[in-house]
C-alpha cells in the first residue's frame, strides 16, 4: 500500500434504523446508487464506484443511546500500531481491531474530546475519487470542544496539515487540514450554543444545492443550517435525514 494514500478519508458509512428508506432518500437527493455486497451489506455507488456502505445501526449502539449517524474511515499503514498510538495521545478505541475478509482490518476510535471515526488498513489499494463530482463525499468537518487540540491529536495520529484557517469572528478560528495541496476538511470549537457532543459531519457534492435541499424536505429530511455561501464561493446546507443522522451538502463555486 502507498504510504501517501495514508491519513485520506476512503469510504463512508450510514448506520441507520431504516436502511431500505435511507438507501431510496439517498438515491433522491444526491443521487446514488446500491449495490450488494457480502452478507447483507449494501454499498453505497457514485459515478467513480463505491464509496461506502449502508447497516442496521446495532442494537449495542441503540442502548447506549447512539441515534443514527455516519462514520468515516481514515486509511492507515496499520491500525494496531495507529491504535496504541491513539491511546498514548488519550484517545480510546471503542471496537476492535477486527478483521473484515477480502476487505481490510479496522477500528473504531474516540478522539480526546469525544468525536469518533474508523481507522482502516484496506487489503488492496483504494484509488481516490475526484471530490469535485456530484455525488462525491468532498469535506470532513469537525465540531469539537477544543479544534487546537484535536488537530494535534490527529495530526500526529495520520500526519494531517493545518493549511490555512480563517476568523469567523464570534464563531472563532476555523482551521483548514489536509496533506500536500489536498484539503480534506476543516473543524471549530462549537459555541456554548450548540449542544451536540463532539462529532464529524460529512459533506457530500451537489450540482445544485437549493434544488437537493428541496429533494431532501420534500422526503422528510430536517434542515439544520443553510442553504448559505461559504468563504470561496461554495454553498452549503446542513440537515438531518429522516432516520435522524446528520449529514451535509455541498455545491461548488461558480465558475465565471
Amino acid at each position: 500500500m502507498a504510504q501517501s494514500n495514508t491519513g485520506r478519508f476512503v469510504w463512508y458509512e450510514l448506520l441507520t434504523t431504516d436502511t431500505k428508506a435511507a438507501m431510496a432518500f439517498y438515491k433522491d437527493v444526491v443521487g446514488w446508487t446500491t449495490q450488494p455486497f457480502e452478507g447483507g451489506y449494501e454499498m453505497w455507488v457514485g459515478s467513480q464506484g463505491p464509496l461506502g456502505g449502508i447497516y442496521p445501526l446495532p442494537d449495542a449502539a441503540k442502548k447506549m443511546g447512539a441515534p443514527p449517524h455516519w462514520m468515516a474511515h481514515v486509511e492507515v499503514a496499520n491500525v494496531d500500531a495507529t491504535i496504541d498510538q491513539a491511546r498514548k495521545l488519550d484517545g480510546k478505541v471503542l471496537h476492535g481491531p477486527e478483521d473484515i475478509p477480502k476487505v481490510g482490518r479496522f477500528a473504531i476510535i474516540g478522539d480526546p474530546q469525544g468525536a469518533m471515526l474508523s481507522v482502516f488498513t484496506p487489503t488492496e489499494g483504494m484509488a481516490p475519487h475526484d471530490m469535485t463530482k456530484p455525488g462525491e463525499f468532498c469535506w470532513n468537518e469537525l465540531l469539537t470542544t477544543n479544534h487546537e487540540a484535536a488537530f494535534r491529536f490527529y495530526a500526529t495520529l495520520f500526519g494531517w496539515e493545518q493549511l490555512s484557517d480563517f476568523d469567523m469572528g464570534a464563531m472563532g478560528k476555523y482551521l483548514i487540514y489536509g496533506k500536500g495541496p489536498v484539503r480534506f476538511g476543516g473543524m471549530f470549537t462549537k459555541s456554548k450554543d450548540m449542544p451536540m457532543p463532539p462529532s464529524w459531519l460529512y459533506y457530500t457534492q451537489v450540482a445544485d444545492v437549493d434544488a437537493a435541499v428541496a429533494r431532501a424536505k420534500a422526503k422528510g429530511a430536517k434542515l439544520m443550517n443553510g442553504p448559505m455561501e461559504v468563504p470561496g464561493g461554495a454553498r452549503i446546507a446542513q440537515l438531518m435525514d429522516p432516520q435522524g443522522a446528520a449529514f451535509a451538502l455541498h455545491e461548488e463555486p461558480k465558475k465565471n
